[in-house]
This record gives C-alpha cells, structure tokens and sequence, in this order.
C-alpha cells in the first residue's frame, strides 16, 4: 500500500485528470451560464482530461526516472497514441454519430448515438498542457500522497 501511496507520478496525474474534468465546470459556468455537473462524468470537451491525464503522467514519469529513460518513452508514445485518438479517431466518429442521428429523426424509434466523443485540436492542445503544469509542480513542491501523509503525521515515517 505504501509504494502505491508512493507513487507521486501517477497521483499527480490522476490530479491533472480532475483538474481538467472539474475545469470544464467552471467553463460551463462562466462561459455557458448554467450549472451542468454531467460535465464532470461526460467525454469530449473543453480541456481533455485524457490528454491531461497521460502528459501530466508522462512528465512526472520523465521527472522521476529521466527524459532519457525507457519507461519515459513509453509514456510519451502512448500519450501520441491517446491524443491522435481523441482528436481524430472519437471526434470523428462523434462527427458520423450526429449525421446518423440527423437521418434517423422522424424515423423508426431508437435512442440517440453519443455524439459528444472526442476533442478539438484546441481541446486537446489545452490539455496536454494542463497535464504538466498540473502534476510537475505538485511532485516537485509536494511529492507523493505518502510524503503527504507522512508529513502530516497521518503515517509512522519510514
């Protein structure tokens, strides 16, 4: 449990994840004008918190072991791989989804297709910069939830 605890890179970008997801609240608020917690659980959006989550990961992971290590390229192949999927691969299927939705009103009774899937490049952009200056600072000047705990007398030390 305590290497779990531990493990500042995936905290923080589990951090830079939320941060991400509960900022598209805050956008619905201010920009939209109306209170829509779905937002909070909803895909797609203004920032992607997948993109978030993976280069807030990613970094922390480069921070932590090298900019030159392998587990490090690991991480940055797969966040080209989520982020090229989010804004290509879901949007446009998103994109296909509102199309057959617009063919199918009027005609035979079927729930909706998700429309709502991927992310704008802009989206995307968004949070792959959220991710890093989310989870870099934090395992930087704050570290892991077990230094946290540690810290706080929550847990012996050692």
């Amino acid at each position: 449990m305590n290497a779990l605890l531990d493990n500042g890179a995936l905290w923080w970008g589990l951090a830079a994840c939320g941060t991400a997801q509960f900022s598209k609240l805050v956008i619905e608020l201010v920009v939209h004008r109306r209170w829509n917690p779905k937002v909070l659980v909803e895909t797609g959006g203004m920032p992607s918190s997948h993109s978030a989550l993976l280069t807030g990961t990613a970094a922390a992971l480069g921070w932590q072991q090298g900019f030159d290590s392998g587990l490090f390229a690991l991480a940055a192949t797969m966040c080209f791989v989520v982020l090229y999927d989010a804004s290509h691969v879901r949007y446009s299927a998103g994109l296909t989804a509102a199309r057959v939705n617009a063919l199918s009103e009027g005609g035979e009774e079927q729930a909706p297709l998700k429309e709502k899937l991927g992310h704008t490049p802009l989206e995307v952009l968004v949070g792959s910069l959220m991710g890093p200056l989310v989870s870099l600072p934090g395992l930087v000047l704050v570290g892991s939830p077990l230094t946290l705990a540690q810290h706080w007398g929550w847990l012996a030390i050692g």
